[in-house]
């Protein structure tokens, strides 16, 4: 939704962050679960939706998360359980960034102290956390084929209980969001979509009169009336087809003229999400109707606290910060990010190739391409959260002489596996994929890690595989790969490198030829990308070899065979699971070969890893230089 329309939304209620009192949340620290919060008189919804405002703003300045996108949910949340008997009646999120008012109010209020911290909540639903926590999401639009697969097993089991679909934050973008509509329609559903418009600008602001004619739709009499027309005229075919499209017109006056009742759904609204008069009686009509529902609200990312209805997109996903001074900038001269150094790259490679195009599946901020698309904007393309798309996109602009580079986050690629294969890789075509936040990202957990993109992509036919192990050699991997005729990856983590001086001037890196780092005797550890910091470190201490691998694919097999024989004992250390990984690489380099040797590989463990700071993550999977020191001379014997 435009901020022009944001300000124009009726009942907004600016809240000014104070120091906590006992008495601040006297209503809020009531309500430990649904039940309660149904119990309230429909008078104090307003006061409970004041104060878990102000104790989310609170909270999440202390801990981080997110935050606009939470700060517009409250409402919604509230009537939502109000409405609705949870946990019987399902209510699935999609993405889940938008859910930290359904967590304090199903009983995880004081948990939000460790919002994300190892040993704390997800920042997202999580279905071992919570019986209320019906879906797992992190990834956007799963929300309608989750809802629809258990309004499906409650037809199939006899059982009266609705699902709910809450989806929002342009999650509607993407392809399977509307495979599950067009399929919920076809199956004639009791289901609820509702659409939580906060960023699309789909329709006008609402008013009194679209408030009446969204409860008058929702209402019996509409439905009854409905059903009795099509029972009456549905004999006279010609007559219930000109009553269609009187109905039609008279809703479109009104209402947006919408496709989703091409879907077959029911569509209601669009209602002020913030408007609780307004949402609950609409709620409750709902809930009596039968078949696929749609409900349009509209909501403003950051409500009531000012700072983030200004700047949504900066207040998305928070640090910690002062809710009075807001978000601050960063220290001048702190080392840059790799995500920074992409963005740089990018600008200063499309400055010599006017070839090169841009694209992001909605991640513009995030994979660092904010400045390109401001230097270049006739070359940037971003696609919405379509990464099916993003990578069938490169593979047409390749396919015209076009140099694409797709800028996408590790987890989110898996979402476009097919396509990577079937559309770029068995065509053999030159699309780039620069592939941020590789490795453990830490409070995001589990979903967002990119711990399998090493092993995903080194079976492909046709990809180079690259992982840069500072700063600078990101910069020049980066080139290299653009360079390429062929399909390319360079993988890198999130944050900053260790600090090395990163040079300007841009130099191709030989393909698959690793570096010698250090030269040390019977242990030689072969380091693939972030992990080699923590391989130098340790081998200070073991008098280790060092090589500098460089490449997963191709891998550097006359380097790898040399060093099995000047070495007892081989170490391969990956940010990335060790299953079918860069260490499996060599395993199957030196049994090719007939070579023997002992191996040692060392890398994210068989199993999912979770949220945390990224440093105490590292470290309890034995990838810091304490783990891997420990981890050689345990198969070492000392």
């Amino acid at each position: 939704m435009n901020r022009d329309r944001a300000q124009e939304l009726p009942g907004k209620q600016q809240i000014e962050p104070k120091e906590s009192d006992p008495a601040m949340y006297a209503l809020l620290k009531t309500i430990n679960s649904p039940a309660e919060l149904r119990a309230l008189e429909r008078r104090q919804l307003g006061q409970l939706a004041e104060e878990l405002r102000a104790y989310i703003i609170e909270s999440v300045s202390q801990t981080g998360g997110h935050l606009s996108s939470n700060l517009g949910t409250v409402e919604l949340t509230i009537a939502l359980h109000y409405v609705f008997d949870t946990p019987n009646d399902r209510l699935v999120w999609d993405v889940g960034h938008q859910t930290y008012a359904h967590k304090i109010l199903t009983g995880r209020r004081e948990a939000m102290a460790r919002l994300r911290m190892l040993g704390g909540i997800s920042g997202f639903p999580r279905r071992a956390e919570s019986e209320y926590d019906t879906f797992g999401t992190a990834h956007s639009s799963t929300s309608i084929s989750a809802a629809l697969g258990m309004a499906q097993a409650a037809r199939l089991q006899g059982e009266h209980r609705r699902a709910v679909a809450i989806i929002g934050d342009g999650a509607m973008s993407a392809g399977m969001a509307f495979e599950a509509l067009n399929n919920a329609g076809v199956l004639d559903t009791d289901l609820l979509v509702v659409l939580n418009d906060n960023d699309m600008s789909i329709s006008r602001p609402v008013g009194a009169l679209n408030k009446y004619l969204a409860r008058l739709l929702s209402g019996g009499l509409y439905g009854a009336a409905r059903k009795a027309s099509e029972r009456v005229l549905g004999k006279v075919p010609q007559l219930w087809e000109l009553a269609q499209r009187v109905e039609e017109h008279a809703k479109g006056m009104v209402v947006p003229s919408t496709m989703f009742e091409e879907f077959g759904f029911n569509y209601i609204g669009p209602i002020d999400g913030h408007d609780l008069d307004s949402l609950i009686p609409t709620l409750k009509n709902i809930r009596e109707l039968k078949g696929p529902q749609f409900l349009h609200v509209v909501t403003t990312k950051g409500q009531g606290y000012k700072l983030a209805e200004v700047d949504p997109v900066l207040y998305h996903g928070v640090s910690k910060f002062q809710p009075d001074a807001g978000i601050v900038g960063g220290k001048p001269g702190g080392k840059p990010s790799y995500t920074q150094i992409f963005g740089d790259w990018l600008c200063d490679m499309a400055a010599l190739d006017k070839r090169l195009i841009g694209i992001t599946p909605a991640m513009c901020e995030g994979s660092g391409l904010v400045r390109f698309a401001q230097e270049y904007p006739e070359r940037y393309f971003d696609v919405g959260i379509a990464e099916q798309h993003a990578v069938t996109f490169a593979a047409g602009l390749a396919c015209e002489g076009m140099k694409p580079v797709v800028a996408i986050y590790s987890t989110f690629l898996q979402r476009a596996y097919d396509q990577l294969i079937h559309d770029v890789a068995i065509q053999n075509l030159p699309v780039m994929f620069a592939l941020d936040r590789a490795g453990l990202v830490g409070a995001d957990g589990a979903t967002h890690n990119g711990a399998y993109d090493l092993a995903y992509l080194r079976c492909i036919p046709n990809l180079t595989v690259m992982t840069p192990a500072d700063e600078n050699e990101c910069r020049q991997m980066l080139y290299t790969a653009f360079g390429m005729s062929t399909p390319a990856a360079v993988r890198y983590p999130r944050g900053a490198g260790p600090g090395v001086e990163i040079r300007k001037e841009m130099q191709a890196l030989p393909i698959g030829k690793g570096e010698l780092r250090r030269r040390g005797a019977g242990v030689a550890i072969l380091a693939f990308g972030s992990m080699l910091k923590a391989a130098l470190d340790a081998a200070e201490a073991l008098d280790a070899t060092v090589v500098n691998m460089r490449f997963v694919k191709p891998l550097d097999e006359e380097l790898v065979r040399q060093l099995a024989g000047e070495h007892e004992l081989l170490v391969t250390v990956e940010e990335g699971t060790v299953m079918g990984g860069a260490g499996s690489a060599v395993a199957e380099c030196l049994a090719a070969a007939g070579v023997t040797r002992p191996l040692l590989h060392l890398g994210l463990p068989d199993k999912f890893i979770d949220h945390g700071d990224s440093g105490l993550q590292l470290a309890a999977v034995g990838l810091d230089k304490a783990g891997l020191l420990s981890a050689i001379r345990s198969r070492l014997g000392a």
